[in-house]
C-alpha cells in the first residue's frame, strides 16, 4: 500500500471572459493583479458592501460581488470575472478554460479527498449532468452523459475532456503587469467610421494594440530604465466622436437613411458610415459637434485620469489618425495660450453665477432649476434630452419642440457658458481675432474668409467657436495625416517657418510611403527650390530593413558605374588643343557642378521652421518587403497600418522620454 502524499490547498489564479468572434474566451489577469484581486476578496469575505479593485492600469474596475469587469475610460459590455482553480480542455479546443467557482470547489473537495485517503478512479457526478474520473493525480477526464434512451455514441466514448487543477499545469501565456507610476499620457483620435484598422477592430481595440506595441519597446529599448525604475509606462486613451456624432442626438443617420437609395445597400451604408465624416467635418453644423465633442471627451478623460492618478505629474500628448489628425490640427491652431488654469483647476465664466451654476448640478433637472427653466424641463425630458444631448442641441432644435424664443436664447446663452466652463476656459475663434456666431447660430453651412495671422493668405474656412484643452500638449502625432492636402484645398499656400501651436511645440507627420491619404507638411514650409525627402524612420529592431538596404546599395553601384562610364567617354571625346589648354580648370572640364543631394540640402537646412522646435517634420515608415511587391494592392492596408506599427511607437516613445535621465538602448 503507497503512502499519501500531503495534500497541498491550490493556487488559484484570476480570469475574465472575452469575446472572440461572438465565442468565450477566458484571458488571465496579470499575477499583480490577480494577486489584488486574490488579497481583496480574501478581506471582503465578510465585508457588506461590494469590493472594487482597479485593475490593467487602472483601466477596468473589478466588482468583486459581481464577479463583474467595467472600463472605465469607455463604453464597454461588462465581462465576467472568474477565481478559478480547474480547467478543461476537449480534443478539438485549442486552449483551456475554467470550471465556474462553484464547481471548482467540487472538484477540489473530491482531489482533497483522493490524495488524502490514497484513493483514486473513482466516479465524481457534476451538477451539470457530467462525470469526472479521477485516474490519478497526473490523469482526470470528464464524460458526457447520455439519457438511458440514447446511448452515447462510440464517438463521445471515446474523446473525454481533459481536466487540469491549477495554473501552472496548463500552458497559457500570464500577462505582464504595467508598471503603476504612468510617465506620459496619450489622447488618440480615430478618423473617419466607427472601424479604425483592416480587421474593423474599434478604437478600443486599435490603441490596446499601440498601448501593447509601446509596453514591449519598454522593456526592449529602455530596460535600463526599467530596471532602475527610472521610467514607468506610457497610457494611451481612445477618443471616440464617431458614437457620438452619429447617435441619436444628432439625429443625422435617420436624416442620411430617408435619402439613401435602396440599391447597393451595404456599400450605401459603409459610405454612410464613413466617407460622410468628411462632408460632416467641412458643415459648420456638425464641425461644430465634431470639435466640441474631440475637445470635451479629451477634457473629461483627462479629468478622470487624474481622479485615477492623483500622483501624476507628467505631460500630456495627442495622436490622431487620417481625419482625426486634421481635427486635433485645427484645434491645436486655435489654442489660446492663457487658457489653462495652475495645476489642475477647472476655468470658470467670469461671471460667478454662471461659473457656480455650471460645474454645481449633476442632472438636467439640477440645472434647469438653478436657471428658473422648471416649466420647459418636461419638454425637454420627453424628448429624452440629457445634460450632454443638450450641450449638443443648436436653438433651432430648441424651437422645434416647442421652446419660445426668450428661453430657448436664454438656455442656448446657458449651454455657451456651461460648455465654456466645461472645456477649460470657454471657446475660442480662429486666431485673428475675427467676430465668429455661437454654435446655435450655425443654420446653415457659410464660410468666413478667416485670416490666421501666421498664414499669409485667408482661408476659406467653416466659422466655428474651437473650444480649449485643459491642458497644454508635449507634441502632436499625425498619423496618415491628410492635413497638407486640407490646407491647400482651403487656400493656404505656405506656412509660415516661424509659425509654431501656441500651446505644443512638437509636431511629427507620419507616414506610410504608400498610404493613398497622407500628404507631406515639410514642402509648405521650406523653400520651393528645395526637394528635401522625408525623414526614414529607424526600424524598432535597429537596422534598416533588408530589401531596403539592398535596393539602395544597387542604386549605388549603378550611379556610381554611371558616373565613372561617363568619365571615362567624356575624356576620350575631347580633342586635346592649346586653347583648350590655356582656358584654365573650369573651361577644360565639361562637367557640371551637380546639384546638391538631399542629404546635402538637409545640413545645409539648420531648421524646418518652428511647427517642431526646428526639428524634422514628415516622417516616412520603411514598407516590409511584400509590401515593396505591389504598392497598390497594399494602399488601404497601409493607412491602417499605424496601430500595429512598432515603428510608429518607438517615434513616439522617443519624443516622450527625449528629456528624461535615460536613453534608448537601441537607436
Amino acid at each position: 500500500m503507497t503512502t499519501a502524499e500531503p495534500y497541498e490547498p491550490v493556487q488559484y489564479h484570476w480570469f475574465f471572459n472575452q469575446q472572440v468572434d461572438s465565442r468565450d474566451s477566458w484571458q488571465p489577469f496579470s499575477r499583480e493583479d490577480s494577486q489584488r484581486l486574490e488579497d481583496a476578496f480574501s478581506r471582503g469575505k465578510n465585508a457588506t458592501e461590494d469590493v472594487v479593485v482597479a485593475t490593467e492600469g487602472r483601466r477596468y474596475d473589478v466588482r468583486l460581488r459581481e464577479r463583474r469587469r467595467y472600463a472605465v475610460y469607455w463604453e464597454q459590455t461588462p465581462t465576467e470575472v472568474r477565481r478559478c482553480s480547474w480547467f478543461h480542455k476537449g480534443n478539438k479546443d485549442i486552449n483551456f478554460s475554467p470550471y465556474t467557482e462553484e464547481l471548482c470547489e467540487i472538484l477540489e473537495d473530491a482531489y482533497m479527498i483522493a490524495v488524502t485517503l490514497n484513493e483514486w478512479k473513482s466516479d465524481l457526478e457534476l451538477p451539470t449532468g457530467e462525470t469526472v474520473i479521477l485516474h490519478n493525480p497526473k490523469l482526470m477526464t470528464q464524460h458526457q452523459n447520455s439519457c438511458k434512451d440514447f446511448p452515447p455514441s462510440p464517438t463521445n466514448r471515446a474523446q473525454p475532456r481533459t481536466l487540469k487543477r491549477g495554473i501552472e499545469n496548463i500552458s497559457i501565456e500570464i500577462p505582464e503587469g504595467e508598471p503603476e507610476i504612468v510617465d506620459h499620457l496619450v489622447f488618440m483620435v480615430h478618423g473617419i467610421g466607427p472601424a479604425c484598422d483592416i480587421r474593423l477592430r474599434s478604437i478600443v481595440h486599435c490603441v490596446n494594440e499601440f498601448r501593447n506595441a509601446s509596453n514591449g519597446l519598454i522593456n526592449t529599448h529602455f530596460s535600463q530604465g526599467e530596471s532602475t525604475s527610472t521610467i514607468g509606462r506610457v497610457e494611451y486613451l481612445p477618443v471616440n466622436w464617431h458614437r457620438v456624432l452619429h447617435g441619436e442626438t444628432t439625429g443625422v443617420d435617420k436624416d442620411i437613411e430617408r435619402i439613401t437609395l435602396p440599391s447597393i445597400s451595404r456599400l450605401r451604408q459603409f459610405s454612410n458610415d464613413t466617407v460622410l465624416d468628411l462632408f460632416f467635418y467641412n458643415s459648420a453644423t456638425y464641425c461644430q459637434t465634431i470639435v466640441d465633442t474631440v475637445a470635451s471627451e479629451i477634457n473629461s478623460l483627462h479629468s478622470l485620469f487624474l481622479q485615477r492618478h492623483p500622483s501624476f505629474t507628467g505631460n500630456v500628448s495627442l495622436a490622431g489618425h487620417s481625419l482625426g489628425s486634421l481635427i486635433l490640427f485645427d484645434l491645436l491652431t486655435n489654442q489660446k495660450i492663457d487658457s489653462v488654469a495652475t495645476g489642475h483647476e477647472e476655468l470658470h465664466d467670469n461671471d460667478p453665477k454662471i461659473g457656480t451654476a455650471c460645474c454645481s448640478f449633476n442632472t438636467l433637472e439640477d440645472a434647469l432649476k438653478g436657471q428658473g427653466f422648471e416649466e420647459h424641463l418636461k419638454i425637454l425630458q420627453r424628448e429624452k434630452v440629457d445634460i450632454d444631448s443638450l450641450m449638443l442641441c443648436s436653438e433651432r432644435d430648441l424651437k422645434d419642440i416647442g421652446i419660445p424664443l426668450g428661453p430657448r436664447k436664454k438656455i442656448m446663452n446657458f449651454v455657451k457658458k456651461w460648455k465654456h466652463s466645461r472645456a477649460g476656459s470657454g471657446h475660442a475663434a480662429h486666431s485673428s481675432g475675427l467676430g465668429v456666431r455661437s454654435a446655435n447660430e450655425h443654420q446653415t453651412p457659410t464660410t468666413s474668409a478667416v485670416d490666421y495671422q501666421h498664414f499669409d493668405v485667408g482661408i476659406g474656412q467653416v466659422s466655428i467657436d474651437y473650444p480649449q484643452f485643459a491642458f497644454h500638449p508635449q507634441a502632436f502625432f499625425a498619423l496618415g495625416s491628410p492635413i497638407g492636402m486640407f490646407l491647400i484645398v482651403r487656400g493656404l499656400k505656405r506656412i509660415d517657418p516661424n509659425y509654431s501651436f501656441p500651446t505644443c511645440k512638437s509636431f511629427y507627420n507620419i507616414f506610410h510611403p504608400f498610404d493613398p491619404v497622407a500628404y507631406r507638411i515639410e514642402p509648405m514650409i521650406l523653400p520651393s527650390d528645395v526637394n528635401l525627402p522625408a525623414m526614414l524612420m529607424p526600424h524598432h529592431k535597429g537596422r534598416k530593413r533588408m530589401h531596403l538596404e539592398l535596393k539602395e546599395g544597387l542604386n549605388r553601384v549603378s550611379s556610381d558605374l554611371f558616373g565613372s562610364l561617363r568619365m571615362v567617354w567624356q575624356s576620350i571625346s575631347q580633342v586635346p588643343t592649346p586653347a583648350l589648354a590655356e582656358g584654365g580648370v573650369n573651361s577644360m572640364s565639361p562637367i557640371e557642378e551637380p546639384e546638391d543631394s538631399p542629404m546635402e540640402q538637409e545640413e545645409k537646412i539648420m531648421k524646418v521652421g518652428m511647427l517642431n522646435r526646428g526639428r524634422r517634420i514628415d516622417y516616412v515608415l520603411q514598407e516590409t518587403p511584400i509590401e515593396s511587391f505591389n504598392e497598390y494592392l497594399f494602399a488601404i492596408q497601409s493607412h491602417l497600418c499605424y496601430w500595429e506599427s512598432e515603428d510608429t511607437a518607438l517615434l513616439v516613445m522617443k519624443e516622450i522620454y527625449e528629456h528624461f535621465p535615460v536613453a534608448s538602448s537601441q537607436s
